[in-house]
């Protein structure tokens, strides 16, 4: 019997060009056949697609997810986006990527892909030996291609609750490098064996966030999953995309959303983000407890809020605060927002609001007609407001201290001369910016050199144009060199390394005190504020001298 002959590198050689060249056929027709369905479709830039994806959840539609298909081998590369069922035949679109653009083309077919899930190398002597690898010179650009595709994808992960969930294809080994949750699921003594994994409690949009970053470092965050993300990011211990989740939130911070962010970053153990929230939620805390987001926010959350003694508002907002969320906690539990029911969801936060210190008229139009005390607790609260021997009550007794407003001021010092400064229902206006973030509350002005005056005064802030707050309201001047306080309706959030012009318009005695030796930078406690002129000034004001003496902020 003959010894069969070992296998040559010759014929080894040979064996792998005939499946190359066998493969690349296969390839061509495909193309072939797609090619039809690739050319006569609209395309959108990138900046659509991304916009299209953002409105894909108005359809009814899930999330789409990729899938990178190879048609060839030569320069073409095509992605498939479907939505994620277990049915992979439905409408699709498909995707092309040139070798030599950046740009994505986005074109529309109702046919079924075919995605080849294993590519076999070609010889560098084909005819055709150019592919997707040489075309992307850069390990990120070859990785990132790989992100949400099927290529050699060895594990799919079910992302999402039941009925909304998606399909994504993952790497192994690219994730398990990104994080180490994912590297003790696949790898470690108690490594996962199925084939797919599901992960019901992460947002699908979030989840591929998390995936565009560990495959390319590309971070892409959005308001309308950035919480979801930082949830992921947390989850699977990927610090450098939890910390830009807690920045994209710190710079989109306001006062309709730092209730239910506070809430978020204390779940997230995020003590800066607390911190940030605090600052806003204080210094303007009329409208963050009349925003929609303070309806939101879990029963711990409320509790703190209303323990808080830097809250820099009147209690009665307080109270009409808490019982729009008593009302919005009654609907989320399915309950009718009877008294009963209210002063059920509420426990003992409703003994956390400081009743006690409103004015009695505020009590008796407000608290007292609320119908969420009982009638024992009205008559007492009234008893203790009038009577001499007061009762005892449930409720805490000492107002709370809000906060101390700063004032910088911009003067070494001010003057009158007769015939030297006057009003004349002219705009005098200063532009500034400081180096953290401040809540301007008003301006410090000058009065009038010749005795006490009346002044009708508008007040103004300005970001580029834009007004962010104004005021028409009146002061009285004592005849001094004093700064009177005019104040805006609510403190206005000022960013910093922006600047921002205050301007005033005076009607009243026209001789008036005035400032001099100004200066462009002034340190005020930890803010630094710079000044320079505004050309919306017309009577005479600027950083050396003039009216607007001082800015009025909390910090």
């Amino acid at each position: 019997m003959a010894r069969p002959q070992p296998l040559s590198l010759t014929n080894l050689f040979d064996t792998n060009m005939a499946a190359g060249l066998a493969l690349l056929k296969s390839q061509r027709r495909k193309l072939q056949e797609l090619s039809p369905l690739l050319s006569n479709t609209p395309t959108f830039s990138q900046e659509t697609l991304k916009k299209s994806k953002k409105t894909g959840k108005h359809t009814g539609r899930l999330p789409v997810c990729y899938e990178i298909l190879t048609l060839s081998l030569e320069k073409k590369m095509a992605a498939e986006l479907y939505p994620a069922t277990t049915n992979l035949t439905n409408n699709c679109t498909t995707v092309t990527a040139s070798d030599k653009k950046s740009d994505v083309q986005v074109t529309q077919s109702t046919t079924t892909a075919t995605t080849p899930t294993t590519q076999q190398n070609i010889n560098n002597n084909n005819v055709d030996p150019a592919s997707w690898q040489s075309s992307h010179p850069t390990l990120r650009e070859r990785n990132a291609l790989m992100f949400n595709n099927e290529l050699m994808a060895d594990i799919h992960l079910i992302v999402g609750p039941p009925g909304e969930s998606q399909k994504v294809p993952v790497h192994k080994y690219v994730l398990a490098v990104g994080s180490s949750v994912f590297c003790a699921m696949f790898y470690g003594d108690l490594a996962e064996e199925e084939s797919e994994i599901h992960i019901p409690d992460v947002e699908p949009a979030a989840f591929l966030i998390l995936l565009k970053y560990m495959y390319s470092d590309a971070i892409d965050l959005e308001a309308d999953t950035v919480l979801a993300t930082l949830y992921a990011a947390k989850k699977y211990i990927v610090p450098a995309l939890a910390k830009a989740c807690v920045t994209f939130l710190e710079t989109s911070l306001e006062a309709k959303n730092a209730c239910v962010l506070l809430s978020q970053s204390r779940l997230f153990e995020e003590p800066e983000l607390t911190q940030r929230c605090w600052e806003v939620i204080d210094a303007q805390a009329e409208l963050a407890l009349g925003s929609e987001g303070f309806c939101e926010i879990d029963l711990q959350t409320l509790k703190i809020i209303l323990q808080r003694e830097t809250l820099n508002t009147k209690e009665v907002v307080v109270f009409d605060a808490v019982m729009s969320w008593a009302t919005a906690e009654c609907k989320r539990q399915g309950l009718r927002a009877t008294t009963h029911n209210k002063r059920s969801v509420l426990g003992k936060a409703l003994y956390l609001v400081r009743i006690p210190t409103m004015t009695l008229e505020e009590f008796a139009d407000g608290a007292a007609q609320a119908d969420i005390l009982t009638l024992e607790e009205t008559h007492d609260i009234f008893l203790w407001y009038t009577a001499a021997t007061k009762p005892k009550l449930d409720f805490p007794l000492a107002q709370r201290q809000g906060l101390a407003p700063q004032r910088c001021h911009r003067f070494q010092s001010s003057a009158y001369r007769s015939n030297q400064w006057r009003y004349r229902g002219r705009c005098d206006s200063i532009q500034f910016a400081v180096d953290k973030r401040i809540f301007i509350a008003g301006l410090g002005l000058y009065g009038s050199s010749g005795g006490k005056a009346e002044y009708s005064v508008k007040i103004e802030l300005k970001r580029q144009g834009v007004t962010l707050a104004q005021n028409l309201t009146k002061f009285v001047s004592d005849g001094s060199s004093s700064t009177f306080s005019v104040w805006f309706e609510h403190p206005v959030q000022v960013e910093q390394d922006a600047f921002y012009t205050v301007s005033v318009v005076l009607d009243g005695n026209e001789l008036s005190y005035f400032g001099q030796e100004g200066m462009t930078e002034v340190q005020c406690g930890k803010v630094t504020f710079q000044f320079q002129c505004s050309s919306d000034s017309t009577n005479g004001t600027g950083v050396q001298g003039g009216q607007i003496p001082e800015l009025v902020f909390y910090a």
